[in-house]
């Protein structure tokens, strides 16, 4: 009988490792990208995915790493607008953003050298890493 649950619940882990690996991530799992940046993808969109130059909406609220809010436009009410792929915004915004579809929700790791670096932006202090939960709400492409 034990045999038999961990024969299971080896299966089971198996079956994760696989759909995560090869099937590249699933919902809660943390994908790091060969820059650093790094995402946790909280509902994967059904809509179009951005390219270069597509005008985007979206939903935000950024943190430091010990909590404290520094922006959100869910806050105000009021979705950002911007032209992605063009350095409109920070690097880890334009390749983070990039890979979603229309509909998704995804966290944000930034590490400093794709946000405000080494000298910061205002509330934002040097060398921080920033979370961001962004929620794509439109693509025009």
């Amino acid at each position: 009988m034990i045999a038999l649950i961990i024969i299971v619940v080896v299966g089971i882990a198996g079956a994760i490792y696989y759909f995560n690996y090869y099937r590249g991530g699933a919902t809660g799992a943390t994908v790091r990208t060969a820059s650093g940046l790094k995402y946790i993808d909280e509902v994967v969109g059904t809509g179009a995915s951005p390219a270069p130059g597509s005008s985007v909406t979206v939903h935000y609220t950024g943190t430091l790493e010990n909590g404290t809010k520094f922006d959100s436009s869910v806050d105000r009410g009021t979705p950002y607008t911007f032209t992605i792929g063009l350095g409109a915004v920070i690097r880890g915004w334009d390749e983070g953003i990039m890979s979603m579809k229309e509909g998704g929700k995804r966290k944000l790791i930034i590490p400093p050298d794709l946000g405000y670096g080494a000298q910061g932006q205002g509330a934002i202090p040097p060398n921080s890493t920033l979370l961001f939960d962004v929620e794509l709400l439109e693509v025009k492409n």
